[in-house]
């Protein structure tokens, strides 16, 4: 008896621990903001976006002058809306109108991160409308590596015409298959992160893109993912393509899946 009671108190503990640990892990904000777009020449608006329970998240609209599409971006797990400013810009520069936001405790938003208040992030992003002019363009949510997480999610909240993952996952568990010591605390982690469960419930076409060198995020994981997707997809590897890339190895493969993508999204469709 006094065995099992140990065990349960040793487990209670544990898990106590994990669920301590886990935003600790899955989140690497920055505060602040010492880049914007107009570093790169680009105007763009700052933006202040509410959620319902009562955060204030910093986001920025670049809106080109003739734009081919709406992309509303999210970025990975650290940093904050500065350190990915010229992967931002550089969309825009393809000629795509850009949303971009950064999820509480980023950059200038208010509050602290977790799985749930990062989905509410979302909710409150993707519940934003758009001009008269830009509802007609074609609608895609773009993440990277756990935005990938975030674009899926919102795909199942507001149904876009297409998405866009970089160096995703299919869900927290398979991320950190890699390591043995978190993927036993895995078990007892509340967090789920469930990228191919989102993207299934969604039912929209999907665009993978994966570098083959990935070292953070191993491109059999983005595999696996796209093994696990029930409908329209396309797989695309970026030769030398690492994890944390600022800019692509291979322009050329990269901008041209991206483009052909995005213009395969026929409509207009009007989702404002």
């Amino acid at each position: 008896m006094r065995l099992l009671i140990f065990l349960a108190v040793a487990v209670v503990a544990l898990t106590a621990l994990v669920r301590w640990l886990e935003p600790r892990i899955a989140f690497l904000p920055f505060p602040g903001e010492d880049e914007t777009p107009r570093a790169a020449g680009l105007p763009f608006d700052a933006l202040t976006i509410e959620t319902s329970d009562g955060e204030r998240l910093r986001a920025w609209a670049i809106h080109g002058p003739a734009p081919k599409a709406r992309i509303v971006y999210f970025h990975g797990n650290g940093g904050n809306l500065s350190n990915w400013s010229s992967i931002v810009s550089a969309v825009a520069r393809r000629g795509y109108s850009v949303l971009a936001v950064d999820y509480r405790g980023y950059g200038l938003s208010t509050g602290h991160p977790t799985e749930r208040g990062l989905y509410r992030d979302v909710d409150a992003t993707v519940a934003r409308p758009w001009t008269d002019a830009e509802g007609t363009l074609p609608l895609i949510y773009w993440g990277r590596s756990l935005g990938g997480v975030m674009a899926a999610y919102a795909a199942s909240v507001r149904k876009p015409d297409g998405v866009i993952i970089e160096a995703g996952f299919a869900d927290a568990r398979s991320a950190v298959r890699g390591s043995p010591v978190l993927a036993i605390l895995s078990l007892l982690a509340s967090y789920r992160f469930p990228t191919a469960e989102f993207l299934n419930r969604a039912n929209v076409p999907v665009l993978q893109l994966h570098g083959d060198r990935d070292s953070v995020i191993p491109i059999e994981l983005g595999r696996q993912l796209f093994q696990m997707l029930e409908g329209p997809k396309e797989f695309v590897v970026i030769p030398g393509g690492d994890h944390n890339d600022q800019a692509p190895r291979d322009p050329e493969a990269y901008w041209s899946a991206i483009d052909r993508f995005i213009g395969a999204r026929r409509g207009p469709t009007k989702r404002g």
